[in-house]
């Protein structure tokens, strides 16, 4: 996940018409038959010690050396309900097509499991298809979830669009800006920080509308 915005192309149709699709998405009141779900994923560098740090004093704060050791990579995988206020967060060692298809079966059986459709909201990823609950689960299983899902993406260049990615954003900032050197480890602090968020209990409001995108954004769409 880039700090860079990549700029979609002037009078770009496919961005627009993905675009109002999620911001459609959006303004649907609240439905436990149909919530609305975000999901992201993302990585983040385990960071061993060298030196053990030196525990914080009255007056002094904690001390840890500048040298560290690289013990690999953890996969992040977000869901958030903007309008219950409610994320899940779980952190894996890959981010193939089984993986995305076992949270998304959890996503279904498990946190969702009275909705009769999840509108779920993402990026085109390769990984992020019916095709890989196909090839992770028996064809029955692989439909009846996929009969659960409903599905919106977000457009090329318009990962702003993904309530997600910003849920991401706040947990790099609050939780994962320090040295983090396994993956049991970034599972306690990751779960420690969602149980935080959720017992906030505060919903999202997400403001952004298609009537201010196609004022504010109205050089992306297509000259009639």
């Amino acid at each position: 996940m880039s700090k860079y915005w990549k700029i979609p192309p002037d009078g770009d149709a496919a961005f627009v018409a993905a675009m109002e699709d999620v911001l459609n998405v959006y303004r649907l009141p609240y439905d436990p038959r149909f919530p609305v779900v975000c999901m992201d994923e993302s990585s983040k560098q385990l960071i061993g010690e060298v030196h053990a740090p030196i525990a914080a004093k009255p007056g002094q704060v904690a001390i840890a050396d500048h040298e560290y050791v690289r013990q690999g990579v953890a996969m992040l995988f977000v869901e958030v309900e903007p309008l219950a206020g409610r994320r899940h967060v779980e952190v894996t060692e890959r981010r193939t097509r089984q993986d995305w298809a076992h949270f998304i079966k959890g996503m279904l059986e498990e946190r969702y499991p009275e909705a009769i459709k999840v509108r779920l909201v993402m990026d085109n990823l390769n990984t992020h298809a019916i095709a890989s609950l196909y090839e992770t689960f028996p064809p029955v299983e692989a439909r009846r979830l996929a009969d659960r899902l409903e599905i919106h993406y977000t457009p090329k260049h318009g990962s702003w669009l993904n309530i997600a990615e910003i849920e991401l954003s706040a947990l790099n900032s609050q939780c994962l800006r320090r040295r983090i050197p396994d993956i049991e480890s970034m599972r306690c602090q990751t779960s420690a920080w969602q149980n935080h968020r959720n017992n906030r209990g505060a919903p999202i409001n997400w403001r952004f509308t298609t009537e201010d995108a196609r004022i504010k954004l109205l050089r992306l769409y297509p000259k009639l």
